[in-house]
């Protein structure tokens, strides 16, 4: 499934008090759609599985990002070590800088039980990246960050907290060696980046002082509720496809729907199933919504194409009684 966007990191302009947003899931649910698609001799339950797994990932990215830092802070100990041992070393090389080693939230990151066994539990290991670990080192050295950091002389817990989430905002949200070497492990995760960056902040957020290495990472989902949006989201288009696919005719002359993009047609079934099984969904939010992931998936003119569709829709579902709003689902509509 083509990407048609450049990667622009505004996560953390969203809220903080969510850990993975509903586009996520809906990017999770057209990317699993879109494979049924293309396999149709799997099953509903193979695919509802790699679903869930393809979600859970967004976790695992997360935890990437966090192990990272320890990793780097034992490649510059190890620098920092070995320029002590050259044969002509300068002052600088014998008295070293040493706060950014001794980063007490980075400390705490490594030494964390949770984070430790999940690196365990999927197979996280930089044991033999160094050339990487070494690169990221670099970004974050030569980076106006660094630099202002290292020449504040106190340092205390908070200052690190900060300096930790500066490196996910400003160095790991932008670095392109990272997203490439992150895609070459799993495609999907171009499009988790920033919901995993996210979590990684937000597990970072929940440190304190005297308790990190004992705190439990976050998990995606606050409640079942998001959960059942994704599952359902993803059963209910397969179960209404023929329905939602003969609405789609209706409004196209047959040769013409035949040349729809399949992304397109994938993301009108899911508006629709969202317009008329989730009631508490406003109408303005899942059109906007799936205008927004056409313009990311498809062609150029797919945004105005279907919204053009949906609108159209919303005024036949409201006329057949199939647009029964509920509680926040009522707003705007």
């Amino acid at each position: 499934m083509k990407k048609t966007y450049t990667r622009k990191n505004t996560i953390f302009a969203t809220s903080l008090f969510i850990m993975v947003t509903r586009r996520f899931l809906r990017i999770k649910v057209l990317q699993a759609l879109y494979a049924a698609e293309k396999n149709k001799k799997e099953d509903f339950a193979a695919g509802a599985k790699k679903l869930d797994q393809a979600v859970q990932n967004c976790q695992v990215l997360s935890v990437y990002f966090l192990s990272l830092l320890p990793e780097i802070v034992h490649y510059r100990s190890i620098r920092l070590a070995e320029l002590k041992e050259k044969i002509n070393p300068t002052q600088d090389d014998l008295n070293p800088n040493t706060k950014f080693i001794d980063n007490k939230v980075i400390k705490q990151i490594g030494e964390n039980t949770d984070i430790k066994q999940f690196c365990v539990n999927h197979k996280i290991d930089w044991s033999d990246r160094y050339d990487f670990i070494a690169q990221m080192y670099n970004e974050i050295a030569n980076s106006d960050l660094y630099s202002k950091y290292l020449n504040t002389p106190e340092q205390n817990y908070n200052e690190d907290k900060d300096f930790v989430r500066k490196i996910l905002t400003e160095i790991f949200s932008e670095s392109e060696l990272l997203h490439w070497f992150l895609e070459e492990k799993n495609v999907h995760w171009f499009d988790d980046y920033n919901d995993a960056l996210l979590a990684a902040y937000k597990n970072i957020d929940k440190f304190k002082e005297n308790q990190a290495n004992n705190i439990a990472l976050i998990p995606l989902f606050k409640n079942d509720e998001e959960i059942i949006f994704y599952k359902e989201l993803f059963r209910k288009t397969l179960l209404y496809n023929a329905e939602y696919q003969k609405k789609i005719d209706e409004k196209l002359q047959r040769w013409e729907s035949e040349r729809i993009m399949e992304i397109d047609t994938i993301l009108m079934k899911m508006a629709m199933c969202e317009l008329t099984q989730f009631q508490t969904i406003p109408v303005k939010v899942t059109i906007n919504e799936y205008i927004e992931l056409a313009k990311l998936y498809s062609s150029r003119k797919s945004g105005v194409f279907i919204n053009g569709i949906l609108d159209s829709v919303v005024t036949d579902f409201k006329n057949e009684g199939k647009l029964n709003k509920i509680g926040r689902g009522l707003i705007n509509n």
